[in-house]
């Protein structure tokens, strides 16, 4: 089966109702949608379901995945402002404000990127590289390689290329079995190294292996991180969805005072 844009967005958008608890096409409709949200083991591992509140935008409305006692707040939220505002502020203090009423406070918010198949192409990036599997991961949990591999899910972590500098490794793009479908893409580059093509480099090779495995790759990024965005944009990825998470006050506390 040859891989197409459209096959890796309809992908993408039946993960997200599984995550979620909607249907594909709600996140394609020009109205907003609500749902309850529900534990289900086809979700990305690192989702914690249920939600408390969950907003998705593939940029024509929101649906939003949320706990029964939020879902009048939520609604009322997503009614009242268009939908992009939803995801900042100062919109976002009215959300944040209705949620603090049950214990909840805004958490995460990131961008998500899909590959381009007219744009993606093994980059090259002057230095040698290697490709890595879960084996060869042994070792290698360490700060500096924190975005690439996760040491919480080291088992999720199936796929990886580094680069290396006289056999030293300086940048790595790993990616992560979060789903049947969708392997998620981190990478990490040594201070002294970027800016050199390294990480763009390792990020479009992985993510042509991956497609060749018949999965689909995918990129998360802070919309704050420009290094970040940016190295997803040169590796050929392009803009799919924004995620908005809301979490227990006290976890949102703790990642504040940790």
């Amino acid at each position: 089966m040859s891989v197409t844009n459209e096959y890796i967005l309809a992908e993408a958008l039946r993960q997200s109702a599984l995550d979620l608890g909607c249907e594909p096409e709600d996140l394609l409709s020009d109205e907003n949608k609500t749902v309850i949200s529900r534990n289900d083991n086809r979700a990305r591992k690192y989702l914690e379901l249920p939600f408390i509140c969950d907003l998705v935008s593939y940029g024509g409305n929101i649906v939003a995945s949320v706990s029964p006692e939020v879902k009048d707040t939520v609604e009322k939220y997503i009614s009242k402002y268009q939908d992009f505002r939803c995801f900042e502020t100062p919109n976002l203090h009215v959300l944040n404000d209705g949620l603090s009423e049950y214990g909840a406070k805004v958490c995460f918010m990131a961008e998500y990127f899909l590959p381009d198949i007219s744009r993606l192409e093994r980059l090259r990036c002057g230095y040698e590289t290697r490709l890595l599997e879960h084996g060869d991961f042994e070792g290698l949990y360490l700060p500096e390689w924190g975005n690439a591999l996760c040491k919480k899910r080291a088992e999720l972590d199936v796929l990886g290329i580094g680069a290396y500098d006289g056999g030293r490794l300086i940048g790595l793009a790993g990616c992560s079995a979060d789903c049947a479908s969708m392997w998620q893409i981190g990478i990490d580059v040594l201070p002294q190294y970027r800016r050199r093509g390294i990480a763009s480099a390792l990020i479009s090779s992985l993510a042509l292996e991956v497609i060749e495995r018949g999965i689909i790759p995918f990129y998360c990024a802070a919309w704050s991180n420009i290094r970040s965005v940016r190295s997803a944009v040169k590796s050929g990825f392009r803009p799919a969805w924004v995620e908005l998470t809301a979490k227990r006050a006290e976890f949102v506390d703790g990642l504040n005072n940790g």
